[in-house]
């Protein structure tokens, strides 16, 4: 197995020269990314368009536009948030002064995945820039032409010993794992994301998982349902389903089923067309092996719409199965595709019920004009965020920090919680030689009486 020791090394010895710690350092790294983004946003959408058939539309929105609005938040607001923040102190301590510094952790590792190859390679890297840090990016290989224009461009930018791209699949995920770094960001897989906190686990590297789950989607009785449609058709079928914060699965009101599910059909096409594999702009499904994994969803309840498939493109069309229980094979793990299993409910306690049997979800939403339903499913049920009456749209909010919880993941970035994340908050206590409070020492006469009544 290869050795990155040496990369690590040279990143180390980098960040040890204090270079990265100066903000105008960072700016200006920041404002080059930013810049060179730009100039390079027609190849990077072709090599969105080559890996996942991403349309035009689909690549700048969620991916390119998405970082170059992240950066340009970043730039505007680094200043304030990197200056020491004077907090309160205690009467205990008078004549001191209390400071919260912002610093780096060092070299760190960022493993991204394939559903949003670019966005989520340099979205924490604007993190990890920002904070002060050097990094290293491990990209998806199941986005070839993706992955080698991200090297590409962060070889052209930055030095190796500040910033680097390793390409490479399982086996170099491994590798970098091996070695210490200071800080892990992971976005994938449950599973994986098991196997990187173990790995994390014997250096005690902290870290941050972004990682998944089945997020409900609830309509009830009382939705706008035409809006609820079209808001849930596009948050699901954006990216072949293939986001991590994608409604997963949808329970409606069993008294506005039949109507809902009619305005969702008519959404679809709206947005897709009557026929979505004939359209070129359908985002197509990674590889081989989630293409058939997806499929053998297709004979779970019975199809309401959609279930057509081309193998050759490896595209699914927008579908949705009516007739599912938990039971069924879709119900078990996160779907990650454009298949959308409806369960109904009468009353909001079985909606409730059947979401805490499973894991904290990444994400929820609730669609409905009962400000006392939304609060009841906001203060039930535990998730990382959310909408009400949306889908998806909380995620692009530069001042929502965005994160799972339990299962679906540890830690939060965008906006500040980007800077934050890849920053270690330290403490400091500036004490004045001005005067001495005596009665914190041990040999004060009846100190403990004193300390009692200062102390109270």
């Amino acid at each position: 197995m290869e050795s990155y020791n040496s990369l690590l090394t040279k990143q180390q010895s980098f960040f040890r020269k204090e270079k990265t710690k100066n903000i105008a350092f960072r700016l200006e790294a920041l404002q080059k990314l930013r810049s060179a983004i730009k100039t390079n946003e027609k190849v990077l959408m072709e090599a969105l368009r080559a890996d996942l058939n991403k349309s035009e539309f689909d690549a700048y929105t969620s991916e390119i536009g998405f970082v170059l609005e992240e950066l340009r938040f970043t730039i505007k607001q680094l200043r304030s948030w990197a200056r020491p923040k004077k907090v309160k102190t205690p009467v205990t301590h008078i004549g001191s002064r209390s400071y919260i510094y912002s610093e780096p952790y060092g070299v760190a590792l960022i493993i991204a995945p394939w559903n949003y190859p670019f966005q989520l390679a340099i979205a924490p890297l604007i993190g990890a820039i920002a904070a002060g840090n050097c990094a290293v990016i491990k990209p998806s290989e199941l986005t070839p032409k993706t992955s080698e224009l991200l090297g590409k461009l962060i070889h052209d930018l930055f030095p190796e010993e500040y910033i680097s791209v390793v390409q490479g699949g399982v086996e170099t995920s491994q590798a970098l794992l091996n070695e210490k770094f200071d800080y892990i960001f992971f976005t994938g897989s449950v599973p994986v994301g098991k196997v990187i906190m173990e790995a994390a686990a014997k250096n005690l590297t902290p870290l941050t998982l972004e990682l998944g789950g089945k997020s409900p989607c609830i309509v009830h009785k009382d939705a706008n349902l035409k809006l609820a449609a079209k808001r849930i058709a596009w948050g699901k079928f954006t990216n072949a389903g293939q986001t991590c914060i994608a409604p997963d699965y949808l329970y409606v009101h069993q008294s506005i089923k039949d109507q809902f599910l009619q305005q969702f059909k008519e959404a679809t096409i709206a947005l897709y067309g009557k026929q979505p594999l004939k359209n070129s702009d359908f985002t197509k499904i990674v590889s081989d092996r989630h293409f058939r994994r997806l499929c053998s969803f297709l004979d779970n309840g019975k199809i309401y719409m959609g279930g057509g498939v081309n193998q050759d493109k490896l595209t699914i069309e927008p579908t949705v199965l009516t007739n599912i229980t938990w039971e069924d094979p879709i119900m078990m793990d996160e779907i990650f595709g454009p298949i959308l299993p409806v369960l109904e409910f009468n009353v909001l306690s079985e909606v409730l019920v059947g979401i805490h049997r499973h894991p904290k979800p990444l994400a929820l939403y609730i669609f409905t004009e009962n400000e006392a339903v939304q609060q009841e499913v906001l203060h039930s049920v535990s998730f990382g965020g959310g909408c009400v009456n949306d889908t998806v749209y909380h995620f692009v909010s530069p001042y929502l920090p965005f994160g799972g919880v339990g299962n679906s993941g540890i830690g939060a970035y965008h906006g500040k919680g980007n800077f934050e994340t890849f920053s270690h908050q330290k403490s400091v206590l500036k004490q004045t030689t001005l005067f001495d409070i005596p009665f914190r020492y041990p040999n004060v006469k009846n100190g403990l009486k004193k300390i009692k009544l200062f102390m109270k």
